[in-house]
């Protein structure tokens, strides 16, 4: 079995079809024959300089050999693997500031391994694949696993998956880290404050479907495995041993969106115009829910304006600050990618506001996040520099808030 790398984008999308190095090496790539690596060399190196006459004769000999060996006629659908990966990286300065304290000076200078991800995928059949995901997690300094599960498609409208994944959530969480807008994603109390074990996974089985512009999934998920942090499913609520259900419905009434993943922009891609509806619940009074917008409209050739928005929701269920049990609020978010070029790449400036409100036990509180980026695009999620300047305030615990800058790089092949 050859192995061949492939982009991220062809991994969210379950891409089947294996790649070959161009049509000289393709009789290496696309079959399924057990050949010698040594071989697959010979013959790269032989064809740049075979003349037609000798083509001809290997292409003859290599299936007279293939065909005593009894290679099967379906041999091109059979197992394939493809393996890529995925690099945050980040100079960030924090500086701690303490409205009610005017000598509040203390500050620190730190670079980060954001996330370090390798990802794989395997085609088992043309219907059944599999997709083993691993993250470095900068918190332990330690390997995790991210994404394990099997995938049986029998059509765009009949997919199950089982295992460990990003179950029906919001936007937010089906976009991850890597296809954010914004860098500093999921530090605002409202993105992806769903129940998760670890980066907004979950073990369970969900079935998911396309039918045109609408995009519908639900599934059933382990309760006692999310709750990583004490209390219930990764924070307050329910009783741990019973099973989290989670469902998502989106429609796009202009360019259609594909896959169970999502993305936060697609850089004067598309023209999109969605709103998803997302929701979670683990007993009778523990639930968790959220409705995302997204707008992006191309300008010129290759810009693009975009605005985000989401409401969230989490009432004993999922992650908030404690002592608080419930979080609510929301975040609006916009951007505007111009259209000419600036050397290789083009540059976009993005603004983002959000607020979450933390109830329960103790004094309610407030926690406010202004973010402002500006972004050298190069490859879309591919390849991009981003400068960034975020400010975070508590209204009670004033002691608590900052505000950092830095740089960021991002890269995935």
């Amino acid at each position: 079995m050859q192995t061949c790398v492939r982009s991220t984008r062809d991994l969210k999308a379950f891409a089947g079809a294996q790649s070959v190095a161009g049509p000289d090496s393709a009789r290496c790539e696309a079959s399924s024959a057990v050949v010698p690596d040594g071989l697959c060399a010979r013959w790269r190196r032989n064809a740049r300089v075979a003349s037609p006459v000798r083509q001809a004769a290997l292409v003859v000999a290599l299936s007279s050999l293939m065909g005593s060996v009894g290679v099967p006629a379906f041999a091109q659908d059979g197992p394939s693997v493809s393996v890529g990966a995925g690099l945050r990286t980040a100079f960030t300065h924090t500086q701690f500031e303490d409205d009610n304290d005017d000598e509040t000076t203390e500050g620190f200078d730190n670079f980060t391994v954001n996330n370090a991800r390798l990802y794989v995928n395997g085609t088992i059949t043309k219907n059944i694949k599999m997709t083993f995901n691993t993250d470095y997690d900068p918190g332990s300094n330690e390997l995790r696993l991210l994404d394990a599960y099997g995938a049986i498609s029998f059509s765009k409208a009949v997919n199950i998956w089982m295992g460990r994944f990003l179950p029906p959530s919001d936007r937010a969480n089906l976009y991850g880290p890597f296809y954010a807008h914004s860098w500093n994603v999921f530090t605002d109390g409202i993105q992806d404050s769903y129940p998760m074990i670890y980066q907004g996974r979950l073990n369970g089985v969900a079935y998911w479907g396309e039918y045109g512009k609408a995009h519908f999934s639900a599934g059933v998920f382990d309760g006692p495995s999310a709750d990583f942090l004490g209390g219930n499913a990764g924070n307050y609520g329910g009783d741990s041993n019973d099973l989290i259900s989670a469902a998502r419905f989106q429609y796009d009434f202009w360019d259609a969106e594909s896959g169970y993943y999502q993305n936060s922009t697609y850089y004067g891609d598309k023209n999109v115009l969605a709103i998803g509806l997302a929701g979670q619940m683990q007993g009778k009074d523990h639930t968790a829910w959220s409705a995302d917008f997204l707008l992006e409209r191309k300008v010129g050739m290759g810009g693009a304006y975009t605005v985000e928005a989401e409401w969230a929701r989490y009432s004993q269920l999922g992650l908030t600050f404690p002592p608080s049990d419930t979080t609510d609020g929301g975040f609006l978010l916009g951007s505007f990618l111009f259209p000419a070029m600036s050397g290789p790449g083009r540059w976009e400036v993005l603004g983002k506001f959000a607020q979450a409100n933390l109830k329960g036990a103790g004094p309610a509180e407030t926690l406010t996040t202004t973010e402002a980026n500006a972004s050298y695009i190069l490859k879309q999620f591919n390849a991009r520099f981003v400068f960034f300047f975020q400010d975070q305030r508590f209204e009670l615990n004033e002691s608590a808030n900052t505000w950092k800058a830095g740089m960021g790089l991002q890269l995935q092949m």
